[in-house]
């Protein structure tokens, strides 16, 4: 005797074929979702949060250090620089101190870091001096004094900048700032990269 197929008992019943189908639905909402909300808040700019952990100003516009006015070298390590548009005055000195000490500061992961000055005009033959004597590692950089004023966000000042070894600014800093914010930022950068 032959079985006989019933093709209409075979088919599985309507309410369990929407039933998977819903449970497709909500596993791509669960897999998907996330990344569309995250895409969502980075464009719109919602829900993100006005904490911050950092002491100096973010710079996340793909600016670099040629964007200021300093040539980009062979520096493949982070980098704490100093720039200027005039010859290096008290402010200037204060902050080519400030970014040695933080170097220092880093203790064993100081290799992965130089800190270094951009100037617009030749120092005074006395600090040029010191800075040859007390600062052997210091790195020097000319600077386009009209391509760094013509910032559009005060660069007529001294200011220190970690800027990351792609030559990429990551964080900017004012006279005045305290050297154990910026040391903890570094320390920051320096644990989250896997470069420089």
């Amino acid at each position: 005797m032959g079985v006989s197929m019933n093709p209409a008992t075979d088919l599985p019943e309507p309410r369990h074929r929407s039933r998977g189908r819903w449970q497709f639905v909500f596993l791509l909402l669960v897999a998907i979702g996330p990344m569309l909300l995250a895409s969502a808040m980075y464009k719109w700019r919602f829900w993100v949060p006005e904490a911050r952990n950092y002491h100096g100003t973010l710079i996340g516009d793909g600016r670099t250090l040629a964007d200021l006015g300093v040539p980009t070298g062979g520096e493949e390590r982070w980098q704490l620089v100093v720039t200027t548009p005039d010859s290096c005055t008290a402010d200037c000195r204060e902050l080519v101190y400030l970014a040695r000490q933080v170097n220092i500061g880093l203790a064993r992961e100081a290799a992965r870091a130089s800190h270094a000055l951009a100037s617009g005009e030749p120092l005074a033959a006395d600090y040029d001096a010191l800075l040859q004597r007390e600062y052997p590692k210091l790195v020097r950089y000319p600077l386009d004094r009209q391509h760094y004023q013509g910032l559009d966000d005060g660069g007529a000042t001294p200011r220190l900048w970690i800027v990351d070894p792609h030559g990429n600014l990551v964080l900017r800093y004012e006279r005045g700032v305290n050297g154990k914010g910026v040391l903890n930022d570094l320390r920051l950068l320096l644990k989250l990269s896997h470069i420089g």
